[in-house]
């Protein structure tokens, strides 16, 4: 009994450690950077049922600036189909995005280019560190009386910019 009741103390210990240690650490770090490349998966159609029946899908790539005071600058907003292909480029000149702001660039549900492995590359860059940008591409289609809507979000697949 007695041993039981040590290895208990020892257990509670050891958590209240860890707690602390946690408690100490304080919260996550705001991620912050001077630009980045960035790889959004989006989908202009998706496939349901036995028969792989296609469901055409409106994608909204959504790119937004979550710094308070920053300006951050967009210039590279390229669409790619799922064999890699460029299908089209956004930007012919770099895009200065505002404090808090957003912009947005819409796939007809018509546009099949991408096919269901699209996707999108973003690259952006600031003068100094900022809050790095949210950016996703938003997916939805209706069908008759049914609809189906869903998000991907960006990964970075590079650090810094050009």
């Amino acid at each position: 009994m007695r041993k039981s009741a040590i290895s208990i103390l020892i257990i509670g210990l050891a958590l209240i450690q860890g707690l602390a240690e946690v408690a100490a650490a304080g919260p996550p770090a705001v991620p912050l950077s001077r630009g980045q490349t960035v790889y959004v998966p989006a989908y202009s159609h998706i496939y349901h049922g036995n028969r792989e029946a296609k469901i055409n899908l409106t994608v909204t790539l959504s790119l937004r600036n979550t710094s308070l005071d920053k300006t951050i600058e967009f210039y590279v907003v390229d669409y790619y189909n799922g064999d890699g292909g460029l299908v089209r480029s956004y930007l012919k000149e770099p895009l200065l995005l505002k404090p808090l702001s957003a912009v947005r660039y819409v796939i007809k549900e018509s546009d099949l280019a991408g096919g269901s492995g699209a996707s999108f590359l973003v690259k952006w860059r600031a003068k100094s560190q900022v809050n790095t940008p949210l950016i996703q591409a938003v997916m939805i289609g209706t069908e008759a009386a049914q609809g189906i809507s869903f998000s991907s979000q960006g990964q970075v697949i590079e650090e810094g910019s050009e």
